[in-house]
């Protein structure tokens, strides 16, 4: 063990392995400690878009296509509509997330990460951090310990803005995907995502603010695709994990920053939490570098901004039925309505390109 780093950052999931990849980018030392041991799962989507994809790659991760299932676009399904659109450039991947975090490791030592599992942090110091009795002094410490961050708490940045859960529950089923796209079925109050991950596998999420609805109870209320699932055999248990819309006030404090779900979150309707987790360890490591967290602060804002505001539009859906069906049939009627709304989800199109979606999908709702 070293005695001192750079760079100190608890968690080893997504978000802390990204940081750590990103810091190493730019030349610093630095420590990854987390008190499980590998791979890490999390119940999720398993759905990387293209946005996701590049900024993986920006990492130096590429991810066999073996290990995974490309999909080539969204399509939304509700009350008897469909809605779908590919991509306006590349393609999507499914992966389990077991696979992803394997790779992300891999890539991590190579990349001269010191890596230390079942090794928990147990506080913060004012010369850096305790590992049981022992200090390991760093420069900086980051948090990448998830939405129930203790070092978020440790560094008196519990303070929210926006704090909104929803429940995920996850399960694979052995099957070959009937479609090269990630579906998104809408139902009552919850949403069911289907990713295919494999060529005979494919990873299905149920969210909902209910707690208790689970997988199972919640199918009949999706004839078509239980359907599908009658002869499938359940290749993983289910597994629960939240959803959440959480803003923070901010992002750091002295020299201790977040990421991923420890900074916040925008809910996983959006498919874009990883994209997101990404990003901002890119832009951490190089703030950094410059010795600036208030420029962190700016920038994770920013990066936040577009996944935020999406999220919030497509939990309008899930609110208002009448809603969503208009929207649906307003989709039916231009196609092109729907594909230049995924665009603008995977970053494809500005602002202004949104506004005018925005006015000519509200014509076409009056006049629907």
């Amino acid at each position: 063990m070293k005695p001192a780093t750079d760079v100190f950052i608890i968690g080893g999931g997504p978000a802390g392995l990204a940081a750590g990849i990103a810091v190493r980018q730019q030349g610093l030392e630095v420590v990854v400690a987390d008190g499980a041991r590998p791979p890490i799962d999390k119940p999720c989507g398993e759905g990387l878009m293209p946005d996701g994809c590049a900024a993986l790659a920006q990492l130096g991760i590429s991810v066999p296509e073996e290990l995974s299932r490309p999909f080539r676009g969204i399509t939304f399904i509700s009350g008897g509509l469909r809605a779908e659109a590919n991509f306006p450039t590349g393609t999507g991947i499914g992966v389990r997330r077991t696979v992803l975090h394997r790779l992300m490791v891999e890539r991590a030592e190579a990349a001269g990460v010191s890596l230390l599992w079942k090794t928990p942090v147990t506080a913060l110091h004012a010369e850096g951090v305790l590992l049981g009795q022992e200090l390991v002094r760093s420069r900086w410490i980051v948090g990448a310990d998830g939405g129930h961050s203790l070092v978020r708490r440790w560094a008196g940045l519990d303070r929210f803005l926006c704090d909104r859960t929803r429940f995920a529950f996850r399960r694979h089923y052995r099957i070959a995907p009937w479609t090269d796209s990630m579906e998104l079925h809408w139902g009552p109050k919850c949403q069911i995502y289907v990713t295919p991950v494999a060529d005979d596998e494919i990873c299905v999420a149920l969210v909902s603010g209910d707690p208790h609805l689970r997988l199972d109870a919640a199918l009949p209320a999706f004839p078509e695709f239980a359907a599908r699932l009658r002869d499938a055999e359940p290749s993983s248990a289910e597994r629960g994990a939240t959803s959440s819309t959480r803003k923070l006030r901010q992002v750091y404090q002295g020299r201790v920053a977040l990421v991923g779900d420890a900074s916040g979150a925008v809910d996983s309707i959006t498919g874009e939490g990883l994209c997101l987790t990404f990003r901002q360890a890119q832009v951490l490591a190089e703030c950094f570098v410059r010795g600036d967290l208030r420029r962190y602060q700016k920038e994770h804002r920013k990066l936040a901004r577009r996944p935020a505001m999406m999220a919030g539009l497509m939990l309008t859906l899930d609110w208002k039925t009448s809603l969503r069906q208009r929207v649906m049939r307003a989709f039916d009627s231009d196609p092109r309505l729907f594909s230049r709304m995924l665009a603008m989800h995977v970053g494809a199109l500005s602002s202004l390109d949104f506004a005018i979606n925005g006015l000519s999908l509200g014509w076409h709702l009056v006049t629907a």
